[in-house]
């Protein structure tokens, strides 16, 4: 059962493996199956009494998954992770693995308008079954919401600048495609830090497509509900604004990052973080793969 790098290159592939403390009869979930990379190693190491559950709403992933008594394959977002499992009739799990943001086999897809390196329709829907889509988003969106997404999801100084931009360029026709919208936007980026510039916006549009930080919430949320005493959550973000409620929920139990205790005075968190500090790619990796030079890596661990 070979990796399927074509579709997409697993990110600290060992690493994240390592931290399931994966037991051969357990029950273990990979909420973002992609290619199966990490799927097929976790897999590997379970018995006919151990089981896999995969997650994945883009119907590309679907190719990749196999026929086994013990794999099921859920056509699904991860936010309805509790969900899927009941109608599995699975109440707790022993380790859940969340690779997330956009798949190397998404990038490559030129049309579905996730990368800046070609102009293409304006997708970016990782289902793309669900009904919004960055055109919506770009031609329908009032200026106070681009505003909003472009600073908050982007990260942009200029996101008013930007917003305005887009409001008065669409007055003269629809912006159809990735490669319109960079043109009209040409003024905003850098010299020399074009690329990093696209990047973000296009970031601040899909993460609004998707719901990105949304789902991530519900799934960590559900996530410390359905693992049993001593299983693992491990969790691989590219992003700060994926890192940090990954972060503050597995330290803190909170999104916020505050300390929630009860009346008595004891701290409220479901996990114990493993590792302080996140584990992070090689050299070796980043060079083999530059999408790792971005990866976080973080575990936790359900109380009992």
């Amino acid at each position: 059962m070979e990796n399927n790098t074509n579709y997409h290159i697993p990110v600290l592939f060992q690493e994240s493996i390592d931290a399931l403390v994966i037991k051969p009869n357990g029950t273990y979930v990979d909420v973002t199956f992609g290619g199966g990379g990490h799927a097929r190693a976790i897999f590997e190491q379970l018995n006919p009494e151990g089981k896999l559950i995969v997650f994945d709403q883009d119907s590309d992933a679907k190719k990749n998954a196999w026929e086994a008594p013990n794999f099921h394959f859920v056509a699904a977002n991860f936010a309805f992770l509790k969900n899927h499992l009941q109608l599995l009739r699975v109440n707790h799990v022993d380790g859940i693995l969340a690779d997330l943001g956009v798949s190397s086999h998404q990038f490559d897809t030129g049309e579905r308008g996730f990368s800046i390196r070609e102009s293409a329709p304006l997708d970016m829907r990782m289902n793309q079954q669900s009904g919004k889509s960055a055109f919506h988003v770009v031609n329908e969106y009032e200026e106070h919401e681009l505003n909003r997404i472009f600073r908050n999801y982007g990260e942009l100084k200029n996101a008013r600048g930007i917003a305005s931009e887009i409001i008065r360029k669409r007055a003269d026709g629809v912006i159809a495609t990735t490669g319109d919208l960079m043109h009209m936007l040409k003024r905003f980026a850098p010299k020399f830090k074009d690329h990093k510039f696209y990047a973000q916006v296009f970031q601040a549009i899909r993460i609004e497509v998707n719901q990105e930080l949304q789902v991530l919430e519900d799934m960590l949320t559900q996530a410390a509900d359905v693992l049993a005493p001593g299983g693992r959550l491990v969790v691989i973000s590219y992003h700060s604004l994926e890192d940090r409620p990954v972060k503050n929920f597995m330290k803190r139990g909170s999104f916020s990052g505050e300390i929630e205790k009860d009346f008595f005075g004891n701290v409220q968190k479901p996990l114990t973080e493993i590792v302080r500090h996140p584990i992070v790619s090689s050299d070796e990796e980043n060079e083999r793969n530059p999408r790792a030079r971005s990866a976080k890596l973080r575990i936790a661990e359900k109380n009992a």
